[in-house]
């Protein structure tokens, strides 16, 4: 005869559902962070060249070599449209927020699990904490940018080669 699976208390139930969400926070923030990373590097290739390309545009209109700077200007007139139509410095800085939100949303989690839910709350104040834990992922996973496929694998692996992980913790 088998031994029945004993049947997991509220507060244990509520760790896993916590850890679950600091799983997701750690995965998410991370796929924030490496999109903010690619969307600063657009901001930089597209606006650095856009200044050095207008200076010497403007160089070539005062040397008499119109056509020179008419060709330079379209360039510029491009990588500037390029740059107004993505916004790629309001994406990064969005997708940054996001990160900063779920890395909080994360140490938080954490220390509630770790901290409050064993020494100071009851199973109702337990399942409170929860709830409002869960309501802030919610509202963070509807109100976030999407990040790209290749911006999560590269959050994934990274946390799987420990980036993640305090020290602490190894």
């Amino acid at each position: 005869m088998s031994n029945p699976t004993p049947v997991p208390t509220p507060k244990d139930a509520i760790r896993l559902e916590l850890e679950r969400i600091e799983e997701d926070c750690i995965h998410s923030g991370k796929s924030h962070f490496n999109a903010h990373e690619r969307w600063s590097r657009f901001h930089y290739w597209l606006g650095i060249p856009s200044v050095i390309l207008s200076s010497i545009a403007g160089l070539a209109f005062f040397k008499d070599y119109p056509e020179i700077g008419g060709a330079i200007a379209s360039v510029v007139a491009v990588l500037t449209a390029l740059s107004t139509f993505l916004k790629p410095f309001e994406r990064a800085a969005s997708h940054k927020s996001s990160g900063d939100q779920y890395l909080s949303l994360r140490n938080d989690a954490r220390v509630f699990r770790q901290i409050r839910l064993e020494n100071v709350c009851d199973d109702q104040s337990a399942i409170d904490g929860l709830d409002e834990f869960t309501k802030r992922r919610n509202e963070l996973n509807q109100a976030s940018p999407q990040f790209s496929t290749k911006d999560f694998k590269v959050a994934r692996d990274g946390i799987d080669a420990g980036e993640s992980t305090h020290a602490v913790d190894k």
